[in-house]
């Protein structure tokens, strides 16, 4: 058995991943992308695709994180890692502060500059990027993505799957749904439905979006 990380992604998002595990004294051992051609990622290795999870798990991964940006990717992967024995770890900068009240989930990434308030809860699989504020009695619905800058207020309750482009805010209160995207720059002070886009200073929805399968 090994204490090394696996990390599912060799993108962007692994990057800074990485970096943050390694931040908190963790040891990545390896990447897991779709390409699987070899060669490295900030010194870690691609050692495999997905059909490769349940053999590494056999022989001795116990650890694992899922570094990619899709949403609805992002739970998938994470559950499916879950059903072959994998433990999810968190992957959260030493530079964020984080309330002793707040609730965490597994499988968060939480960026630099982050502030997580009081009795906020995060669940499982969420993003808080670079820089974002989440105020007192918040909730971060599983595998949503706040993106760099944004603020939500207290009690501002966010959908899973749900994504908040950069530089949001939300009022206090305010609930945003499932799978529904808020453009970066808006602010939204209107509970936002789920599977929609909405944009603009307030924002307004713009359209419908698909809701995603049932089983994913």
């Amino acid at each position: 058995m090994t204490d090394d990380i696996l990390v599912l992604g060799a993108g962007g998002h692994a990057k800074v991943v990485i970096e943050l595990l390694r931040a908190g004294g963790q040891v990545v051992g390896g990447l897991i992308d779709a390409d699987p051609t070899p060669r490295q990622v900030l010194g870690v290795p691609v050692i495999g695709d997905d059909q490769r999870l349940e053999a590494l798990r056999e022989g001795g991964y116990q650890f694992a994180f899922v570094a990619l940006g899709d949403n609805l990717l992002r739970r998938r992967m994470g559950r499916h890692v879950q059903a072959l024995g994998y433990q999810l770890v968190n992957a959260i900068s030493p530079a964020a502060v984080l309330s002793p009240s707040a609730g965490l989930g597994v499988g968060i990434a939480v960026m630099a500059g982050v502030v997580i308030n009081a009795e906020a809860r995060i669940e499982d699989l969420a993003i808080v990027n670079t820089g974002a504020r989440i105020d007192h009695d918040c909730v971060l619905g599983e595998a949503c993505h706040v993106a760099p800058g944004g603020v939500l207020a207290g009690e501002v309750h966010i959908g899973p799957l749900a994504f908040l482009g950069a530089g949001c805010s939300v009022i206090p209160r305010v609930r945003v749904g499932a799978s529904a995207v808020v453009g970066a720059g808006a602010c939204v002070t209107a509970d936002i439905p789920s599977h929609t886009l909405a944009l603009g200073v307030p924002a307004r929805v713009a359209r419908a979006r698909p809701a995603p399968e049932a089983s994913s």
